[in-house]
C-alpha cells in the first residue's frame, strides 16, 4: 500500500465515522503529524477524497470535510438502488465459489458482532464487506468505484443518525437471503432482494430524519 493510499484509507475513515465533521477544515499539518506522512501522501489523499466528494479544496481558503445535504439523499439511494441491483444481477452470473465462502464467512462474524461494545460499527462493517464482495464478483470496474463513493456516502448518514437507526442486524439477516440468490445463480432474484435492502435503508434513514426534524 502507498504512503498515499494509507492517507487516504484513514483520512476516509475519519469522515465516514464523523471523526472529522461535515465543514470541519482539514489541517494537513495535524495530518501529517499524526500520521507521520509527509506533505505529498497527504495532498494526494485529499485530491482523491476532493474527487470523490467527500471534501472540498477551495484555493487561498482550505480544505473542507463535504457536508451532507439532505436534500440529496432522494438522489443517493435512487441512484444505489439502481446500481446495486444491476451490479447484484451480474454477480449472481458471474460469481464464483470463492466470493460465496468470503460472504459465508463475512456473515458468520454477524454473530460475534452481537455481543461486541461496538456492535453497531461491527454490524456496518460486516455489511460494507458482504457488498464489496458482491461488487467483485459482478467484476466491472467501472461500477465497483462508483459504488465505492455512493456507499461512503450512504455510510456517513448511517454515522450520523446511528442511535436512531439500528436495523444492521436485519441488514445481516437481508444479506443471506441475498446469499442464497446469488449461491443459485439467481439473478433476478438477487436484484429484486438487494433493491429491497437499499430502498429500506432510505426508508429508516428518512424516518431518522423527520424524527429529529419533530424534536
Amino acid at each position: 500500500m502507498s504512503l498515499s493510499t494509507q492517507a487516504y484509507t484513514t483520512i476516509k475513515q475519519k469522515i465516514i465515522t464523523l471523526q472529522l465533521q461535515p465543514s470541519d477544515v482539514i489541517d494537513e499539518n495535524a495530518l501529517r503529524t499524526e500520521l507521520g506522512l509527509g506533505r505529498t501522501p497527504i495532498r494526494e489523499a485529499l485530491q482523491r477524497l476532493d474527487r470523490e466528494q467527500l471534501v472540498n479544496i477551495i484555493p487561498r481558503r482550505g480544505t473542507f470535510v463535504s457536508e451532507i445535504s439532505m436534500s440529496d439523499l432522494p438522489l443517493l439511494y435512487e441512484t444505489r438502488a439502481v446500481l446495486e441491483r444491476h451490479t447484484a444481477e451480474l454477480a449472481a452470473l458471474r460469481g464464483t465459489q470463492a466470493h460465496w465462502e468470503d460472504m459465508t464467512n463475512v456473515l458468520a462474524e454477524a454473530a460475534l458482532a452481537e455481543t461486541a461494545p461496538d456492535h453497531a460499527n461491527h454490524m456496518i462493517e460486516i455489511d460494507r464487506r458482504c457488498h464489496e464482495i458482491i461488487y467483485a464478483a459482478a467484476t466491472n470496474r467501472f461500477l465497483t468505484d462508483t459504488l465505492i463513493q455512493l456507499y461512503a456516502q450512504s455510510n456517513r448518514l448511517w454515522h450520523l443518525y446511528l442511535a436512531k437507526v439500528d436495523r444492521m442486524q436485519q441488514a445481516v439477516l437481508e444479506h443471506q437471503e441475498i446469499l442464497a440468490a446469488l449461491k443459485s445463480a439467481d439473478s433476478t432474484r438477487a436484484g429484486n432482494l438487494m433493491e429491497k435492502h437499499i430502498r429500506s435503508f432510505q426508508a429508516e434513514i428518512q424516518a431518522a430524519i423527520v424524527s429529529e426534524l419533530k424534536l
